[in-house]
């Protein structure tokens, strides 16, 4: 049996102005209402949230259409959709 595939609530990377030793909790299932970041909704989905914890104050561009190779930040796979 296939994986099942994450929801994709954008076509686009959220911008995110992160806060050094801050962790995030991206959503890997699409279904959190607080996109990029996780709500809970994955809850019996098979998903987990992917922690990211920033290392310096920064831009940066978390992974909107959960397509993403390079978890949790955006790598253009976007564009195919």
């Amino acid at each position: 049996m296939a994986a099942a595939k994450p929801e994709i609530p954008r076509t686009t990377p959220c911008s995110v102005l992160v806060e050094a030793g801050k962790s995030y909790f991206w959503c890997a299932c699409g279904r959190s209402q607080s996109q990029p970041f996780c709500d809970g909704s994955h809850k019996g989905t098979g998903f987990t949230p992917v922690k990211y914890v920033a290392e310096k104050k920064q831009w940066v561009w978390f992974c909107g259409c959960k397509q993403t190779g390079t978890a949790p930040l955006c790598d253009g796979s976007h564009k195919t959709l």
